[in-house]
């Protein structure tokens, strides 16, 4: 172990008699679920409903929670004996993931790093393999899971210049956790390369899970509702995963449509009395979705801060401003939902988070990346939707990332029958 890696186990240590007045202070902030304390702990957790072994996927949040769902998904589909446990970080993806599991699934909110913790959660559930998504090294549960014997993958990793350079002061610490891992797969070339310096040995790129994501459904019923009763005849313009500052953005954008209908989808559906007293301080008439507003064609903007409904709002769009490049620090989201549905899409150029997946798909004319509110507005009144060769391309070419990580993946499953 290194010193940095002592220094982390003794520091968290020491947290551990007060992780209960942590997680209520954090309770009181709104940042931690009330009913999910004990899971935070690893204290009274649930218990399997089959016997099968057991696979741990983590994410982060909701994005990396939904691309390993796909995953867990496609391994049920060829290993229907496996059990699926699913954990991650934030409440919004808590919510998210309760009513999408598949049957041999449970989810629980990941526990705070500390060892104790850590050393109850892998000793109860006993995972045979455990796939971290993205960027997620918790090092007391990686470390436990080490010596408890299980499998470790990284999939889709994604780091940026700055996380490479703020790792290589503590490389050797780096090798010595996901430097072991079972598979590493990076969901871009910059990712892979700046992964082998720190670990001394090649990644795979496999290219970005995220692609291979089908776009959300929608209930019939209620888009054709949203047709009839909000959007008519008039033209409709979404505003997808926004953050703080980018509504407004959005709003300035679009008044090269005054007659239009507007949605604006915060990326954190908590945000919504944020929004909804800029859409008061500027006098637009809004109804708001979580409260139970019904919108009218009076209505210029659908406040949509709910869950599990964006495939509503995308099909129910002409066209779609992705927030997530106008923020500092957040490197845009998923472009490919949006336009596998036919719509024109204009996001940032601030996208590093999926910089050669954008570059491609502007180089296919597929989305823009613009900077300033009179640009975007005339884009997305002007954009054509994407041609049916492009999207069928596009559909051919989307799965290849996941078929890659199931290669990797698959040779780390336990045999079947096999109980560890």
């Amino acid at each position: 172990m290194t010193f940095a890696l002592h220094v982390y186990r003794v520091l968290t240590s020491a947290l551990s008699p007060f992780l209960g007045f942590v997680l209520s202070a954090r309770v009181k902030q709104g940042k931690e679920d009330f009913s999910r304390r004990n899971e935070r702990m690893a204290r009274h957790l649930p218990v399997l409903r089959n016997n099968g072994a057991l696979v741990w996927l983590h994410g982060a949040s909701v994005g990396e929670s939904r691309l390993l769902l796909e995953l867990g998904n496609r391994l049920l589909d060829e290993r229907p004996d496996l059990m699926l446990l699913f954990t991650s970080q934030t409440q919004t993806s808590a919510r998210l993931m309760g009513p999408m599991l598949p049957d041999n699934a449970v989810y629980t909110m990941a526990p705070i790093d500390t060892p104790a913790a850590a050393r109850r959660f892998i000793r109860h559930w006993k995972p045979s393999l455990c796939i971290f998504g993205e960027g997620e090294v918790w090092p007391n549960l990686i470390l436990e899971a080490e010596k408890a014997g299980a499998k470790r993958a990284l999939v889709n990793a994604r780091m940026t210049e700055k996380s490479a350079q703020g790792w290589q002061r503590f490389h050797q610490t780096f090798r010595a956790l996901v430097g072991r891992f079972d598979a590493v797969l990076a969901a871009d070339e910059d990712t892979a390369r700046r992964l082998a310096n720190l670990m001394g040995k090649p990644v795979v790129c496999s290219g970005n899970l995220k692609s291979a994501l089908p776009p959300p459904s929608a209930n019939d019923i209620e888009l054709r509702r949203m047709h009839e009763g909000f959007k008519g005849l008039r033209k409709c313009y979404l505003a997808a995963s926004t953050h703080d500052g980018e509504e407004a953005l959005f709003l300035d954008a679009m008044k090269a449509a005054p007659d239009a209908a507007l949605i604006i989808a915060p990326r954190h559906p908590e945000r919504g009395p944020v929004v909804e007293d800029l859409l008061r301080a500027r006098n637009i008439p809004f109804a708001r979705r979580s409260r139970g507003d019904v919108p009218n064609m009076n209505t210029r903007v659908l406040l949509a801060d709910t869950m599990g409904e964006m495939g509503i709002w995308f099909r129910l769009a002409d066209a779609v401003y992705l927030g997530g490049g106008h923020t500092p620090d957040v490197g845009g989201h998923n472009p490919l939902e949006p336009i596998r549905l036919g719509k024109p899409v204009v996001s940032s150029p601030d996208v590093f988070n999926f910089a050669d997946m954008m570059e491609d798909l502007s180089e296919r004319g597929l989305i823009r990346l613009l900077k300033t509110p009179k640009a975007i507005g005339r884009a997305l009144v002007t954009m054509a939707p994407p041609s049916s060769s492009s999207l069928d391309l596009l559909e051919y070419e989307a799965d290849a990332p996941m078929q890659v990580t199931l290669e990797a993946i698959r040779p780390l499953l336990p045999e079947k029958g096999l109980l560890e």
